[in-house]
């Protein structure tokens, strides 16, 4: 009887979120992390700690530590568009001149707001409210086109609702009502400190929500979002102009892209389709209060302190934070943000090198070969499948650490100090306008293969399928996921399927519905692809329901993770077993070890909402129940907690 109970239980028996521990055949999860959890700490600041938070952190103090050093002594700083970084630094942390300058700084921003009074004078003035960034029932961006990634197109997509996804408006969501209720207090308060009464900010706040109410239905849930591919509809232009025409994207588009657009993406045809509903005069004051309101809240994080904490509230409640950052970390992340890359560079090259990127990128190609070694010797492909496939696996290109050479648009980015008259909000809003400039003007140009998708110091890896390159900064290249004092069979449990997770990307189900160019293509034959959907359909249903920190994991939203998950640790434990120092055992432990996660109740709430990937538990713990080599390593039988039947096992890749 007792078997049964814990069989019944996937990912091993018991809470993974528990702080106790357990024996490796019970959990694998907690049998590492259980003793660590009983006493780690979740910064006050941040809503989670473990794994890639603790290298985070790591990250993060040195480069405090070495902005206080450039702000003490400028003139050592050597790369001008580094000094940039550190003149928005001083300004950002400079809260003397922000207290003291009060809400000033936004008054212009806000008059161009408030003389929006009618659809007319919003389609008047659109172009401008485009290049400005003032808030619209639409957002656009300049990506590479799906089908045909050497050149860019203009996607239109949705806004954003208050609250994290469209799920939290169910009338039996709890959290979304108090989550909303949070929204509303903050908001009310917030308007006050811009010399509005209390009357005045309700009723603007009330009529905010009834807009953003009225976004509510026509936009997708995450869930829906995953399956990235169904946002590519493009549209001819003029067909596009023909779906909401009481806004004047007719003149407004030609005039931000400095052309009239053969054809447009739009991300989320539904929404645009019943554009028109929103834009009526009778729902104009609706948007009116929206557009102030979200104004005003965007303003708080750059204006005075006590308006920075005010701001951040709604932000806190989400992720469970019980404090924001501190002056100083606030300061350098705003800086980060905008010169990320700049950081980035700097953070690779001192801090990492080329050595070490070289040894890295050895891994990659290794781990690259052991798959197409496994896509060889597939038995549920066809041979024109898979020859497709290792053509694909030969032209990914491989980005490690950090890049040489960093977009052109950084040589635009100025600061304005306060001894010359520059505030914080109006540097920001003036960068955020030549970024905006600059990305529109990418219509006019070939795709650029050559930018990083990540900064050098963030803990975190990608795979892009409109590139089809893999990203690993710098910053995630140290133990546990990578040390040359680990052993090759620890390396591999790390950085080894973080690896071969991103080169598994290129297979999961939206990265197999694109070429080795990166173009949306159907490569596979009819039998293949049937196959291939059955076998995450198991995926789907191996992670479905599985209970989470008192909610359940939703199979659909994290499939594609964990296809690049099952990947990836299945091609490390290949590449591992072809060294002389195979220990089966410590490549476990470290897989488990790099997945440790202590979290608020309402992050994990969050996560599970609207994050593709599984909680780091239960991918520590399913992922292997997956794997043969587990059992065998540790001796788990049908008796233990983490055993899976072998029929019950997905591998894919």
């Amino acid at each position: 009887m007792m078997t049964t109970k814990l069989r019944a239980v996937r990912g091993g028996a018991g809470d993974t979120t528990a702080a106790e521990s357990a024996r490796v055949q019970d959990n694998l999860y907690l049998s590492v992390n259980g003793e660590w959890a009983k006493t780690a700490e979740i910064p006050a600041d941040r809503p989670r700690t473990g794994g890639f938070s603790d290298l985070d952190e790591g990250v993060e103090k040195q480069m405090l530590a070495d902005f206080a050093g450039f702000r003490a002594h400028p003139e050592t700083v050597k790369n001008p568009l580094l000094s940039e970084a550190v003149k928005l630094n001083a300004l950002a942390l400079d809260f003397k001149k922000r207290d003291a300058d009060g809400v000033k700084p936004a008054a212009a921003a806000l008059a161009k707001v408030k003389a929006i009074k009618s659809w007319a004078d919003f389609n008047q003035q659109l172009s401008e409210l485009i290049l400005d960034g003032i808030v619209k029932p639409f957002t656009l961006d300049v990506q590479p086109d799906m089908k045909n990634t050497s050149v860019n197109l203009l996607y239109l997509d949705v806004p954003g609702l208050i609250l994290p996804d469209k799920t939290y408006y169910a009338a039996d969501n709890e959290n979304g009502k108090q989550l909303l209720a949070v929204w509303t207090q903050m908001a009310v308060a917030i308007l006050q400190k811009f010399a509005y009464s209390e009357a005045e900010a309700t009723k603007l706040v009330d009529q905010a929500k009834q807009f953003d109410a009225l976004i509510v239905p026509l936009v997708k849930n995450s869930e829906e979002l995953a399956d990235y591919t169904k946002q590519y509809n493009p549209y001819a232009f003029a067909d596009f102009l023909k779906l909401a025409p009481e806004i004047d994207f007719a003149t407004a588009i030609p005039a931000i892209l400095g052309e009239t657009p053969e054809k447009v993406v739009v991300t989320q045809p539904h929404y645009f389709e019943n554009l028109s509903q929103l834009v009526t005069a009778a729902n104009f004051p609706l948007y009116q209060s929206w557009l102030l309101v979200n104004e005003i809240l965007g303003t708080t994080g750059f204006l005075t302190e006590e308006l920075r904490q005010l701001g951040g509230t709604y932000g806190r409640a989400i992720g469970g934070q019980k404090e924001a950052p501190t002056q100083e970390k606030h300061a350098y992340r705003l800086a980060n943000g905008y010169f990320d890359d700049v950081v980035g560079q700097y953070y690779g090259e001192n801090y990492f090198g080329d050595a070490a990127r070289q040894d890295v990128a050895k891994m990659v190609k290794t781990m690259i070969n052991v798959y197409k070694n496994r896509l060889t010797k597939n038995n549920w492909l066809s041979q024109a499948t898979k020859d497709k496939a290792i053509l694909k696996l030969n032209m990914i290109e491989i980005k490690v650490g950090y890049p040489d050479k960093l977009p052109d648009v950084y040589q635009q980015l100025k600061v304005t100090p306060a001894a010359d008259g520059g505030d914080l909000l109006n540097n920001l809003l003036a960068l955020d306008k030549i970024l905006r400039l600059n990305n529109f003007a990418k219509v006019k140009k070939p795709v650029d293969r050559s930018r990083w998708a990540m900064p050098g110091n963030l803990v975190n890896a990608c795979y892009d399928p409109s590139f089809n390159d893999i990203t690993f900064p710098a910053a995630i290249l140290q133990a546990p996921f990578y040390s040359l004092q680990q052993s090759s069979s620890q390396n591999y449990g790390g950085i080894g399927a973080v690896i071969a997770h991103e080169i598994s990307h290129a297979f999961d189900n939206n990265g197999a519905k694109f070429d080795e160019k990166g173009n949306m293509t159907n490569w596979w034959t009819k039998a293949d692809y049937a196959a291939f959907e059955q076998r995450t359909q198991a995926m789907i249903k191996e992670f479905d329901g599985i209970p989470y920190a008192g909610s359940k994991v939703n199979g659909k939203l994290v499939i594609s993770e964990n296809v690049a998950d099952g990947g990836g640790l299945s091609c490390a434990l290949s590449a591992a077993k072809e060294e002389t120092d195979l220990d089966l055992r410590a490549f476990f432990i470290n897989w488990a070890m790099v997945w440790r996660l202590k979290a608020t109740k309402a992050f994990n709430q969050l996560l599970l909402s609207i994050d593709v990937h599984a909680p780091g538990p239960l991918r520590a713990n399913v992922q292997a129940q997956n794997m043969n080599e587990f059992y065998q390593a540790f001796n788990v039988t049908d008796k233990d907690g983490m055993w899976l039947a072998p029929e019950d096992r997905v591998n894919i890749w």
